[in-house]
């Protein structure tokens, strides 16, 4: 199973790739997948290091939201 959680574009890269903020980690993608361009503060899902699209922000929040309460209810991960 896969989980996508919502990432936000916090810098855009000249090689067709951009860093996203997912939940305080930053890590970076390519864009290579999808069409539009995208902008600073943007919301996207990211697949195997690809972004396959953007999202809503209102939904990105309510997602963000819930995977927040997820991870407070269930402790710490074990690693």
């Amino acid at each position: 199973m896969c989980l996508s959680i919502p990432s936000q574009v916090v810098e855009i890269h000249e090689d067709n790739t951009v860093t996203v903020d997912t939940m305080g980690m930053k890590r970076r993608v390519s864009c290579h997948l999808l069409m539009d361009p995208l902008v600073l503060g943007e919301y996207v899902l990211v697949h195997i290091g690809f972004v396959m699209s953007k999202i809503d922000d209102k939904d990105a929040q309510e997602s963000l939201e819930m995977y927040q309460f997820i991870m407070d209810e269930s402790g710490p991960l074990p690693i």
